[in-house]
């Protein structure tokens, strides 16, 4: 029987097939036989072997004469590699700040690490009358803020002197590597008045599929109405929206 449809069409179906086997060999995580991918796609296997043909020739695939099955070949990591660097992490992580402003009532942050430091990349201000001012391109004092923290938990360095800041401020290093403990414990960093009197800040790690800190999404405000059950309340939201920023990663 003929093909029916237009050119344009068949060359659609075509590619939503080729993403279709390039999905299942992704998820299955190891070689998989032209068969077994006909299976999990639903595609017929001469179909599905074209597909093969067709993938492997640009690297997409990769065929393994020993087993005689395929898996996803380098350029797929190559193609990764260079789409997260031209991501915008600003422009996915907006509509998340916007939202954790509109669920709190206060400041919400993005920061992302350096090598030594932490610094805020982009805000969106509380829009309360008494509230927590963001700056971009400010430093978070890593002992002292739960921005920096997050990061001393995910591979930072703690700064040699622990600078007091407040009569709240921690100044012993043994203290500090208990409190980064609790952090990786549990997910997410706090901060009660230990960089400002009256500021407190709730913050949680952005991790990609490799596990690495690659930003930190943040809550502040005015210590009167962010206590630590609302930042514990808080840190849930925060938690996840950094599952639907790291998902572009």
């Amino acid at each position: 029987m003929a093909r029916t449809g237009r050119p344009a069409d068949r060359q659609v179906e075509s590619v939503q097939k080729a993403i279709a086997v390039l999905d299942v060999l992704a998820a299955a995580g190891e070689e998989l036989g032209t068969n077994e991918i006909a299976r999990r796609t639903e595609i017929n296997a001469s179909t599905v072997s074209r597909l093969l043909a067709t993938l492997a020739a640009p690297g997409l695939v990769q065929y393994h004469r020993t087993s005689g099955r395929y898996g996803l070949g380098i350029r797929i990591l190559q193609l990764a590699g260079a789409a997260r660097e031209t991501l915008d992490i600003r422009r996915i992580a907006r509509p998340s700040l916007e939202d954790l402003v509109a669920v709190s009532g206060e400041t919400a942050t993005l920061s992302v690490p350096g090598e030594h430091d932490v610094m805020t990349l982009d805000f969106v201000q509380s829009p309360q009358s008494v509230r927590s001012v963001a700056e971009i391109g400010r430093n978070s004092v890593r002992h002292a803020t739960a921005v920096g923290k997050v990061f001393l938990a995910h591979g930072g360095r703690a700064p040699d002197e622990l600078t007091r800041f407040t009569d709240r401020t921690i100044t012993d290093h043994a203290a500090l590597e208990r409190e980064i403990a609790t952090i990786r414990e549990r997910g997410w960093g706090l901060s009660q008045a230990e960089r400002e009197p009256d500021l407190v800040g709730v913050a949680v790690p952005v991790l990609d599929g490799d596990g690495d800190l690659v930003a930190i999404l943040g809550v502040q405000g005015p210590r009167g109405r962010l206590d630590e059950a609302r930042a514990e309340v808080l840190a849930g939201t925060l938690r996840e929206h950094a599952r639907t920023v790291a998902s572009a990663f």
